[in-house]
Parts: structure tokens; C-alpha cells; sequence
């Protein structure tokens, strides 16, 4: 038993509510995209100062330029590239 309003299947509601928070970013991070299968990292926007990363946005900004599909920044390196690198950001 349950209230059900008429016309609202309840998979599809659970599906656009699932659907519209996995593309959210919280105030103060960034979403970027990682790797041949574009894996979607969230990042702090405090990385952007940081000169290890400036390089890869310069890699960016060659390889794919300011046209982003995917709605966040595509970073050209591996993920294992990256997930060394922002754990080294990490560690500063």
C-alpha cells in the first residue's frame, strides 16, 4: 500500500531523480572527464592554481580545445595518469 499519483510510473520518477543527481557538482568542484572511457571525476576547483594541473589543462586546451560534449572539461591522459596526479594535489 502507498499513495500513487495518477500518471507517474514509479520507475521513471526514480530514474530522472537518480538521473539529474549524478550530474550535479557541488559549489566549489569540477567536473572533469579522464581516460579512453571518459570517466567522470569531480574535482576541487582549488587544483585549477596548481601548476601540475595547468599542464594538463594546456594538454586539454591542444588536444580538444574549448568544445567540451560531455558538459565537463576532458583532461587527454590515462587514469591512472590522473589519479597520480591528484593524489599528489592532495598531498600539498
Amino acid at each position: 500500500m502507498g499513495f500513487r499519483l495518477p500518471g507517474i510510473r514509479r520507475s521513471s520518477f526514480a530514474v530522472t531523480k537518480a538521473a539529474s543527481k549524478a550530474v550535479e557538482v557541488p559549489k566549489g568542484y569540477l567536473a572533469v572527464y579522464v581516460g579512453e572511457k571518459m570517466k567522470r571525476f569531480v574535482i576541487p576547483i582549488s587544483y585549477l592554481n596548481q601548476p601540475l594541473f595547468q599542464q594538463l589543462l594546456s594538454q586539454a586546451e591542444e588536444e580538444f580545445g574549448y568544445d567540451h560534449p560531455m558538459g565537463g572539461l576532458t583532461i587527454p591522459c590515462s587514469e591512472d595518469a590522473f589519479l597520480d596526479l591528484t593524489s599528489r594535489l592532495n598531498g600539498l
